[in-house]
């Protein structure tokens, strides 16, 4: 019970206004919705668009990737998140999910791929993962990818909105953390890989929807975030096989108010780092290890769709302690990426990719 009562005054900590930036710039313009987007070794930017597009941004132009696969676009599924292999200027390799129709039940569900760029072309294609049976629902598709220190892959699934069916269930995709090697094979130490009944990817399960995710680069930890239903958005630290409680404890309630569940803490279930309520409906995390900003510099940046900002979260000894609001009012913020020059690169939805400019 301490460790709920102590967790709970974290909604508490003060929320500055005060900006450590004084202004930003459009780098990339007229996108729609910039689920992700990842630099390339040369600087040039790919632009996954929720609506199926994958866009090259290499010399203040634009230009389409063909050889995408078929994407369903289904409520909140599409073409969404991406990431390059760790040793991407030898293996080429470039990681994305999507919501795909392809295997049994009708509806989609969300897909890991990787591919080859050539040119402007989609190249060796290989569907590394893909969760099943599909649902026609349109929620919680996830999805983010990251890699960790060790060359391991990690991304998200949403519960696809049957919250009381898969979160909890090893057996079922859906509300997962996956891990696989590179290539897509299951590794040997998967928390649940001796279970014949079990999902063998599955990392960690118990989510709502993932919609961020990042290598925290001073621990090595995979940071995620979630959204909660009406309150109870989550930071959580992603660990070996546990189990984060949803729906079983949550800090939010449902949408029209009523409960559905009494408890914010249960025995065997993670308590998250952080917690917001209301809801920010997060989505796109970075960590800043660059000195282009003194201020922002190992602390993390998370978007907010719904009140549409991005927030500085204040890191202490790995906690949070306070918030700090960035970019108000440009629209609702989708990914976040610090680039290879160091600078924070800022998604946003109906306008385009913003570069944060430090504040003198």
């Amino acid at each position: 019970m301490l460790m709920g009562l102590s967790f709970v005054l974290i909604s508490f900590f003060p929320k500055s206004n005060q900006s450590t930036v004084k202004d930003y710039e459009l780098v990339v313009s007229d996108l729609t919705i910039p689920w992700g987007f990842v630099f390339l070794p040369d600087n040039s930017i790919l632009i996954t668009e929720k609506s199926g597009e994958l866009i090259h941004f290499k010399n203040g132009k634009k230009q389409l990737i063909s050889g995408v696969p078929k994407i369903k676009i289904q409520g909140q599924g599409g073409l969404l998140g991406i990431a390059l292999h760790p040793n991407y200027k030898n293996t080429g390799w470039i990681y994305f999910t999507y919501a795909s129709d392809s295997g049994p039940g009708e509806g989609a569900n969300t897909t890991l791929m990787r591919a080859r760029l050539q040119e402007a072309k989609l190249i060796n294609q290989e569907v590394l993962y893909k969760a099943s049976p599909n649902s026609r629902r349109g929620q919680h598709f996830g999805s983010r990818v990251a890699f960790d220190r060790k060359g391991y892959l990690y991304f998200s699934v949403g519960d696809r909105g049957d919250r009381d069916v898969n979160p909890q269930d090893i057996t079922k995709d859906g509300g997962k953390i996956y891990r696989l090697h590179d290539d897509g094979k299951i590794p040997e130490d998967n928390p649940f890989v001796n279970d014949t009944t079990a999902k063998k990817a599955i990392y960690s399960f118990g989510h709502r929807n993932p919609q961020g995710m990042a290598l925290n680069p001073h621990t090595g930890e995979l940071w995620t975030h979630e959204h909660g239903p009406q309150g109870g958005d989550e930071i959580n630290i992603i660990k070996k096989g546990k189990n984060y409680g949803w729906p079983k404890i949550s800090y939010g309630i449902n949408y029209s108010g009523t409960k559905f569940t009494d408890y914010t803490a249960l025995p065997g279930m993670e308590q998250p780092l952080y917690q917001w309520t209301p809801s920010i409906a997060p989505s796109g995390m970075a960590f800043v290890t660059s000195n282009q900003y003194p201020k922002l510099k190992g602390n993390l940046l998370v978007g907010s769709l719904k009140f549409q900002y991005l927030a500085h979260m204040v890191l202490k000894n790995g906690k949070v302690v306070k918030e700090e609001k960035l970019l108000e009012g440009l629209g609702r913020v989708r990914s976040v990426v610090q680039g290879n020059d160091g600078f924070i690169y800022v998604g946003i939805e109906q306008l385009g990719i913003v570069k944060l400019l430090p504040k003198e």
